[in-house]
C-alpha cells in the first residue's frame, strides 16, 4: 500500500502511529481557526451576558475535552480504523454508503466554511468589499476563493502527517495572534465604556465585557445554550467519532485529551479574544458587528498581519476537514483511492465556497450536523463497549451475510426524524436535542439489534477476536520496542537548528511585547505596521527548524529501520 492511501480500509501498523507532539500541535492548529472570528463575533451578536460567555465556554470546552479523551480516543487506538472502516464492519457496506454521503457533504460545506474565512481576508488585498450575504457581489472574491482552495485542496491531498506538519508550525503563532488581536482592541472597548477609564483589575475588564462586548440583552439565550453551542461545535469530530480518522495514528487513547489545547486555547480564548477584536472593530468602524467579515476584524486589529491570520486560520481548518471529507468518499469506492477523491471533494468545496453563507449561516449548520451524525455515534459506542457487557455480539450483521445492518439504518432515520420533529415544534432548543438524541438512539439499536440478531453466537466470532488479539499483541511488542521511541537525541541538533529555535521564539515574544505596548500606549497604528516583520522571521526560522529536525529523523528511522522494524513486527 502506498503511503498515500494511508490505510483507509485496514488498521495502521505500529510504525506508523505517532506521538503526543503531533496531536498536540494538530488539535491546537485546527481548533485556531478562522471561523473563530465568527463565533467570538456571534456571541456579541447574540445578546449573552458576560459571566455567561465566560462560564459558559468554560463548561462546554470541558464537556468536549471529556468527551474525546472517554470515548473517541480510547475507540480509535482499540481498533485502529477510521469511521468509516469500523462503520462498515459494524453496519454493513450498505450503510456506509448512505453515511459517507451525507457525511462527506457536511465535511464539504464546513471545509467551504473556512476557505470563505481566509478568503474574507485576501480580499482587502484587492479592495473588495465585505461580503457577508448568501451569494457574493463581486467576482473578484471568487476568484480569490478559487485561489485559496487550490492551496487548502493542496495541503489536504498530502495527507495527515504534512497536515500535522503545517499545524505545528503555525500553531504557536496562530494562538498568539487573537492573543495580541484582544490587547489591541481592548483600549477601543474601554474609551466606549462610560464607567471604566482603564483596566485595573477583573472587576473593571467585567464591567468593559458586560458594557461594551458582551451586552445582556435579556433575551432567550443564556449561559446553557452557550454550554451547549461549545460542546455541540464540534460534535461531528468527537461525540460522533468523525475523529477516529485522525486519532487512529495515536500511539495511546490518553492523546485525545491533546483536544483540551484545541478547546481551552482555541476556543475559549480565541472566542472570546475574537469577541473583543469584533467588538472593537465595530466601534471603530462605527458598525454593527454583523455587517463585517473575519477578515475586516483582524486588518482592524492587526493591519497585514491580521490579513494574514486569518488566512492561515482558515487553512489549519479546512486541510484536515477536506482530509476528512475525501476519507468519507473514497469508502463509497476504495478504488478511486484517497488523493483522486480529495482533489474532486476539494474542486466541490471551493465552489461552495464562493458563497458566503457557508460562514454566515455557521451556527445552525453546526446545530443541524450533530443532529445528523449524533445517532451513527450511539450506534458505534453502543456495539463498541456496550454489546460486550450486555452479552451481545459486535458486528453481528455482517456474520449474518448482511450487506446493511437494517438496525443502524432504522436507529439512524428515525433518530434525525425524531430529532428533526422535535426541533421543529420549539420543543428544545437545537443544541439541546442531542444528548436525549444520543440515548433515545442508543436504547432503539440494541433493543432492534437484539431482535434482530445480536443475541446469537457466530463461529466467525471468535476468529476475529483472535486476529484482533494478536494484532493488538503486535503493535504492544512493537511499541514496547527500542525502535519505536524513535529517539533521535543521540544526534545532536547542528548549532544553526538551535539558533532558528532561539529566534523562532525570541520572534514570538516580539509579537507578545508589541501586543502589550499597544494595549499600554493605546497605539494601534504601529502594531498594524510592525507585526509583520516578528511574523516573517517566525515563520522562516521555525519552518526551517522544523523541516532540518525532520530531515535528521528521518534519517536516524532509516539507519535503525532494517535490524530492529522486523523482528519487532513478527
Amino acid at each position: 500500500m502506498s503511503t498515500a492511501e494511508e490505510f483507509e480500509t485496514q488498521p495502521i501498523t505500529p510504525d506508523k502511529l505517532q506521538g503526543g507532539k503531533t496531536f498536540a500541535a494538530s488539535y491546537a492548529g485546527e481548533h485556531v481557526a478562522g471561523t473563530e472570528f465568527v463565533i467570538g463575533a456571534l456571541f456579541v451578536s447574540w445578546g449573552v451576558g458576560a459571566i455567561d460567555v465566560l462560564l459558559g465556554l468554560l463548561l462546554g470546552n470541558l464537556l468536549a475535552v471529556l468527551t474525546w479523551g472517554l470515548v473517541t480516543a480510547p475507540i480509535a487506538t482499540d481498533t485502529r480504523l477510521t469511521l468509516y472502516a469500523y462503520l462498515e464492519k459494524i453496519a454493513g457496506p450498505g450503510t456506509i454508503k448512505l453515511y459517507s454521503v451525507v457525511n462527506g457533504i457536511l465535511f464539504c460545506v464546513l471545509a467551504g466554511a473556512m476557505i470563505t474565512v481566509s478568503a474574507s481576508a485576501v480580499r482587502i488585498l484587492f479592495g473588495i468589499p465585505d461580503q457577508v450575504g448568501y451569494f457574493p457581489t463581486d467576482l473578484r472574491f471568487v476568484l480569490v476563493v478559487l485561489g485559496v482552495g487550490a492551496v487548502v485542496v493542496y495541503m489536504a491531498v498530502k495527507g495527515f502527517e504534512k497536515l500535522a506538519a503545517f499545524a505545528e508550525v503555525c500553531a504557536p503563532w496562530m494562538i498568539l495572534m487573537f492573543l495580541v488581536g484582544a490587547f489591541v482592541m481592548l483600549p477601543t472597548t474601554v474609551a466606549a465604556t462610560a464607567s471604566v477609564d482603564s483596566i485595573n483589575s477583573f472587576s473593571d475588564f467585567l464591567t468593559v465585557a458586560s458594557e461594551s462586548i458582551w451586552k445582556d440583552t435579556d433575551g432567550d439565550i443564556g449561559i446553557w445554550h452557550v454550554v451547549a453551542f461549545a460542546w455541540v461545535a464540534n460534535l461531528a469530530m468527537h461525540g460522533s467519532l468523525g475523529d477516529m480518522t485522525l486519532l487512529r495514528f495515536a500511539k495511546k487513547a490518553k492523546y485525545g485529551y491533546f483536544s483540551a489545547l484545541g478547546m481551552f486555547i482555541g476556543h475559549y480564548m480565541a472566542w472570546i479574544c475574537a469577541g473583543i477584536m469584533g467588538a472593537g472593530a465595530a466601534i471603530l468602524l462605527k458598525t454593527s458587528i454583523t455587517a463585517i467579515d473575519p477578515g475586516s476584524v483582524a486588518y482592524q486589529a492587526l493591519g497585514a498581519t491580521g490579513i494574514l491570520a486569518v488566512i492561515i486560520a482558515g487553512w489549519t481548518t479546512s486541510n484536515p476537514t477536506i482530509y476528512r471529507a475525501g476519507l468519507a468518499f473514497s469508502s463509497l469506492n476504495h478504488a478511486w483511492g484517497r488523493t483522486r477523491v480529495t482533489i474532486v471533494v476539494g474542486i466541490i468545496t471551493t465552489i461552495i465556497a464562493c458563497s458566503p453563507f457557508v460562514f454566515s449561516g455557521l451556527l445552525g449548520f453546526v446545530g443541524y450536523m450533530g443532529l445528523l451524525l449524533a445517532p451513527v455515534g450511539a450506534i458505534i459506542v453502543a456495539e463498541h463497549w456496550l454489546f460486550p457487557k450486555m452479552g451481545l455480539t459486535r458486528y453481528w450483521s455482517s456474520y449474518k451475510g448482511n450487506t446493511t445492518n437494517l438496525a443502524a439504518v432504522i436507529t439512524w432515520v428515525v433518530s434525525m426524524v425524531a430529532g428533526i420533529a422535535v426541533e421543529q415544534t420549539g420543543l428544545l432548543h437545537l443544541f439541546f436535542i442531542l444528548i436525549p438524541l444520543w440515548i433515545f438512539s442508543t436504547v432503539l439499536y440494541v433493543g432492534l439489534a437484539s431482535a434482530m440478531g445480536a443475541k446469537e453466537t457466530y463461529p466467525e466470532a471468535r476468529v476475529a477476536e483472535q486476529a484482533e488479539l494478536e494484532r493488538k499483541e503486535k503493535e504492544a511488542a512493537y511499541l514496547s520496542s527500542p525502535f519505536s521511541a524513535q529517539n533521535v537525541a543521540k544526534n545532536k541538533q547542528s548549532s544553526l537548528v538551535q539558533f532558528a529555535k532561539y529566534l523562532a521564539w525570541a520572534a514570538l515574544a516580539s509579537c507578545v511585547y508589541l501586543g502589550v505596548m499597544s494595549y499600554v500606549n493605546q497605539d494601534i497604528e504601529t502594531i498594524r505596521t510592525w507585526l509583520i516583520a516578528p511574523t516573517l522571521i517566525y515563520f522562516i526560522t521555525a519552518t526551517y527548524a522544523y523541516l532540518a529536525q525532520s530531515k535528521q529523523q528521518q534519517e536516524t528511522v532509516h539507519s535503525d529501520c532494517e535490524a530492529t522494524i522486523k523482528p519487532a513486527l513478527k
